[in-house]
């Protein structure tokens, strides 16, 4: 009788377990360190023990470990702590906040070692703080290299769970693609790709790539995204750039798969032929009339532009295309619109419903701060540990209640795996890395 493979865990599910390990392992009594964790035999006795000094939040303290001998199998072993790590002079505490820290405010490893080193030590800042404190008895040497370690150990954690990451989580059946360059050690170039989905926001696993361009570096990112859980054969639309390495991919793998063009991508590429041509109509004019004729000529084009990209259905689409085209100086941008004419509508198709018409260049936003353009990783594996480590992240943090000027959030105060229909509860994302 064979026994089929075990269900990999979705990360709600590993970060629910790890949880319950530290509660079961926090709630061990003295009769349960009695039983040998090798054997399960009970027929132990106390053998020694050992004090460690680790690092707290509020500072140095000793914890006395017991150890056992076990008669049945011969071997001896120590009582664990959920408050402490295993081979590490900080505690549980120190782990968890320094990489919260470093997700959560987007600040440098300095300066995130230097805060936690401020708490611990009552030194440094806290001097800054409170200036009539005694002073510390100790001092902590918490390093930025240490936070660093602890990221990527977290990251590898990330790694690991990318197999089965989103199953069984709602999905929609439109994404968004986009891509973000870093610089590493030594000035080389790579780019950061994702897929979100267009409804929900889920971020699935990115992949660090040497360029965009080609159809082998989208295909690694949709391999991933399937991997994690993401359903390629009911997938319907794509939101992107430019990027032909990506409609190289959809034509040859995904034919079934429709492409919607980013219009804020798009607008950033007619907006410069529109000030060309604004200013060759302007040539000649004394300053107040050519500042007039440069106005009047963007504010025609650019109005017949948004008809165009903003339509509510094809109909209005066309008739604002062939006003374009009819324009004395409208052709060159109506050319350009022409070609992408039906891509830029995919939208509003029925068989896509939900894809958003532009792509998710906001998640970048936060991503940026934590990236310190790519120097404190220096490697591909680091970088895309961090990346996976940050979507992660993303994923279990919820929206902040309040809209800000410029800034507004579909689903305030939610995260997006609440809004995928699996809100993760007490489970945090620290959870789900294991730290």
């Amino acid at each position: 009788i064979t026994q089929g493979v075990a269900k990999p865990m979705n990360i709600i599910e590993r970060g629910r377990k790890f949880l319950q390990s530290l509660q079961e392992l926090a709630g061990r009594s003295a009769w349960d360190w009695k039983r040998c964790p090798k054997c399960g035999d009970t027929l132990t006795i106390k053998n020694g023990s050992y004090t460690r000094r680790p690092w707290y939040l509020d500072g140095r303290k000793p914890e006395r470990v017991q150890r056992h001998w076990c008669h049945t199998c011969r071997s001896s072993y120590s009582e664990q702590s959920a408050l402490l790590v295993r081979g590490s002079w900080y505690a549980r505490e120190v782990h968890r906040a320094a990489v919260d820290h470093w997700q959560h405010v987007g600040t440098s490893l300095r300066r995130t070692a230097e805060v936690l080193r401020s708490w611990m030590g009552r030194q440094e800042r806290w001097r800054l703080w409170r200036p009539l404190a005694p002073p510390s008895s100790e001092p902590c040497y918490l390093a930025a290299s240490t936070v660093h370690r602890w990221l990527d150990g977290a990251g590898k954690s990330a790694q690991a769970s990318v197999e089965g990451q989103l199953t069984g989580i709602q999905q929609t059946q439109v994404v968004g693609t986009d891509g973000l360059w870093a610089k590493l050690k030594g000035k080389t170039k790579r780019v950061v790709l994702l897929v979100v989905d267009s409804v929900s926001g889920l971020i699935y696993p990115p992949i660090v790539a040497k360029g965009e361009e080609s159809a082998g570096a989208w295909q690694r990112l949709f391999e991933r995204a399937k991997q994690a859980g993401l359903d390629m054969d009911a997938l319907r639309g794509v939101t992107s750039d430019g990027a032909k390495g990506l409609l190289a991919y959809l034509r040859q793998k995904m034919q079934w798969v429709q492409q919607q063009r980013c219009t804020w991508h798009m607008w950033r590429n007619v907006g410069g032929t529109i000030t060309r041509i604004a200013d060759k109509a302007a040539e000649g004019l004394s300053d107040e009339a050519a500042a007039q004729m440069r106005k009047r000529v963007k504010d025609e084009l650019s109005g017949l532009v948004h008809q165009i990209i903003d339509a509510q259905d094809y109909a209005q689409a066309e008739a604002a295309l062939a006003l374009l085209l009819a324009h004395p100086l409208g052709a060159p941008i109506g050319k350009v619109l022409n070609e992408e004419f039906d891509r830029l509508l995919v939208h509003l198709l029925d068989y896509c419903h939900g894809l958003q018409p532009v792509t998710p260049e906001w998640y970048w936003r936060d991503f940026r701060l934590r990236l310190s353009h790519g120097r404190n990783h220096r490697s591909d594996q680091r970088l895309e540990r961090a990346s996976l480590l940050w979507a992660i992240y993303h994923n279990f943090e919820p929206a902040q209640w309040r809209s800000e000027r410029k800034r507004h959030y579909r689903y305030p105060g939610q995260s997006a795996l609440a809004v995928a229909g699996a809100p993760p509860g007490q489970v945090s994302y620290l959870d789900a890395l294991g730290v």
